[in-house]
């Protein structure tokens, strides 16, 4: 689904919970922004996304440690 930033400024609730169900795309003057997925969804992707990268020894755990550690350095 693909709605406005202004529409899920008005109806945020009703895209949350959609998001349970679908990827919601947000646009911004006509540019794609940013996606709501169900925080489920993330994990998985972000497991597939590393699949042959990572060791064996490595968890999702270890995985968003090192993700927020980057976020919050700048990285």
């Amino acid at each position: 689904m693909t709605i406005t930033a202004s529409e899920l400024k008005l109806n945020i609730s009703r895209y949350l919970k959609s998001a349970e169900k679908e990827d919601i795309i947000v646009t911004k003057n006509g540019k794609k922004v940013a996606r709501i997925i169900h925080e489920e969804d993330d994990r998985v992707a972000l497991a597939k996304s590393l699949f042959g990268i990572l060791p064996p020894e490595a968890s999702l755990d270890d995985i968003k440690q090192e993700r927020m550690r980057r976020y919050e350095s700048g990285n």
